[in-house]
């Protein structure tokens, strides 16, 4: 059949108008990535409006970091225990997807954060006088009553031949403090390279008074590095949306620049991760029979070429730190530098042995898989940001830093410069909240009044409960300084005290060079004062991962 020009054109026409109503109904349902698909407005326009990073790909992976992947496993011991502790028993739980440091956090890690805290507060100046020295090791924890040991209190910490040592003689308060530290110092350095920060800025105009924080960065980022626009760009290309043009924006949460904090791992990511079920799926390894983080039931190598060498760096028996000379099976005696032993399926060193390490977790003698069983943790303090008269957070000065005087009559610092000032949350906060009732939650169903016998309240405590009535009677010590900075110390000399266990001890795991094999299974808990530090516990951190549990794009069947 024959079709005329007048026809023709009117099915052109028609087709031309079926095809542009098509592709305007795709490109207003979301076609493009800078189109919203609840309004149809205009995302990341130049000209100002919403900033959205539609073109994020998945977390870069911070320094220092191995990705592992969350799942399922049995946290505890399935076999008997034979130190009669019982406080390990086996929970399922299950923990999302999380980062953690490659190894233990070394000797020059640990340094290059003294070194910047002597430089930008200098302990010359009165007002900064606590925050170095209070973030310096104990290097005499090495000293032993009947053992000469010097050499390592004097040059463990600062010689370079134990720069790729684990650090040690760092308490937990310590510990947690560095790891805020290393969070700014990485954020600082993601946002100097991505064109928000002056270059070299960090190292070349930082101060005391001209410092940057995460949190208050993304709070108020105009008052980053003392308010120094010179420092602080406001106008950026926006690279969300492809332009080379200057807009006035900052790095906010949804640019998707800004890492997660660094942390100390819970007790049950770091068990989870220690575990490594990842290379090893049988299914009675799954319910919690797998005894170390490497396959098999020894601690010896088993392969040809290093056949009958230790896998790990633990006291092997009485007297015996190293084997013999000319035959030292786990060439150490006491720590070893990091990577000295292969590492576990996860890709992580020195889950076991070499030294214990601090997690996060306050110790109780169980583990409350009833009360949660997804991302285990106790020791949650939810605090607020402190806000001024004008409305807006509190950032700290040299003038509001707060310090803590430790059990040993140590200074410690709470917060620095820069940083936003805390404060507890306050029942106004939490009313008629149902997942989370008051500010501190460390001794939530195991040590609060509720849940022991003796429930009752006193009208005369802050909180109403009645602080002798406590499930653990632990002792009250006193240490503090009086209005002229004198030391004072109140010992608690109640016979009554049956326990140790408060909401300052801290759990370790894993195995040191001072400990037999049997504390080298991830599932041993241990505790020990969080402002009290040892020659054989250490710390690595952690990174929470934001997005999917894992990267890739289908699920396994």
């Amino acid at each position: 059949m024959r079709i005329n020009k007048n026809t023709a054109l009117k099915l052109f026409m028609v087709l031309a108008i079926t095809v542009g109503f098509t592709g305007c109904s795709k490109k207003g349902s979301g076609g493009s990535s800078n189109t919203s698909t609840a309004t149809g407005w205009k995302i990341n326009d130049k000209k100002g409006g919403f900033q959205h990073n539609s073109k994020y790909k998945q977390q870069e992976t911070a320094p220092g970091l191995v990705e592992v992947e969350g799942g399922t496993f049995t946290m505890g011991r399935v076999s008997d225990d034979v130190m009669h502790d019982w406080n390990n028993s086996p929970t399922q739980q299950h923990v999302q997807s999380f980062y953690m440091d490659e190894t233990e956090v070394t000797n020059v890690m640990y340094m290059e954060y003294l070194d910047w805290l002597k430089r930008v507060y200098p302990p010359s100046e009165e007002n900064y006088k606590n925050i170095y020295v209070g973030a310096l090791p104990d290097t005499l924890v090495w000293r032993a009553a009947l053992g000469y040991n010097e050499t390592m209190t004097n040059n463990y910490l600062r010689h370079p031949a134990y720069g790729d040592y684990p650090v040690v003689g760092v308490n937990w308060i310590q510990a947690v403090e560095f790891s805020k530290w290393r969070t700014d110092r990485v954020n600082e350095s993601v946002l100097e390279r991505e064109g928000y920060l002056k270059r070299d800025a960090k190292i070349l105009d930082v101060t005391a008074e001209s410092t940057f924080s995460t949190e208050a960065y993304l709070e108020s980022p105009s008052k980053s590095y003392g308010g120094n626009e010179e420092i602080v760009y406001k106008g950026v290309r926006n690279k969300l949306a492809g332009d080379d043009e200057a807009t006035n924006v900052y790095a906010q949460r949804t640019s998707g620049l800004i890492l997660p904090e660094y942390r100390l791992p819970t007790e049950a990511e770091w068990e989870y991760a220690a575990i490594a079920l990842v290379g090893n799926r049988e299914y009675n390894l799954y319910r919690g029979n797998k005894k170390y983080p490497w396959k098999g039931q020894y601690t010896r190598n088993g392969k040809r070429q290093s056949k009958g060498d230790q896998l790990a760096n633990f006291k092997q028996g009485k007297g015996d730190y190293g084997g013999i000379a000319g035959w030292s099976d786990d060439n150490a005696d006491i720590t070893a530098p990091v990577k000295s032993y292969p590492p576990n399926d996860f890709g992580l060193y020195d889950m076991a042995g070499n030294v214990a390490e601090w997690v996060a977790d306050v110790y109780r003698p169980i583990v409350d898989d009833e009360g949660n069983d997804f991302n285990y943790y106790r020791g949650n303090v939810y605090m607020k940001n402190k806000i001024g008269e004008d409305g807006r957070a509190e950032i700290v000065t040299a003038e509001t830093i707060e310090y803590d005087t430790l059990s040993n009559g140590r200074i410690q610092y709470r917060n620095l410069p820069g940083q936003i000032a805390q404060e507890k949350i306050t029942a106004d906060d939490v009313f008629l909240r149902q997942n989370y009732t008051r500010s501190d939650n460390r001794n939530y169903r195991d040590g609060d009044v509720q849940s022991s016998r003796y429930f009752s309240y006193d009208a005369n405590e802050e909180d109403g409960l009645d602080d002798n009535r406590k499930m653990y009677d632990s002792p009250k010590h006193y240490v503090g300084a009086d209005s002229i900075g004198n030391m004072e110390r109140q010992w608690d000399e109640s016979s009554t005290r049956t326990t140790l266990v408060n909401d300052n001890v801290r759990i370790f795991k894993g195995g040191s060079w001072r400990d037999r094999a049997y504390w080298l299974d991830p599932s041993q808990r241990r505790y020990f004062p969080q402002d009290m530090a040892t020659d054989y516990i250490g710390f690595r951190c952690a990174m929470s991962k934001v997005g999917p549990k894992s990267n890739k794009k289908t699920a396994r069947n």
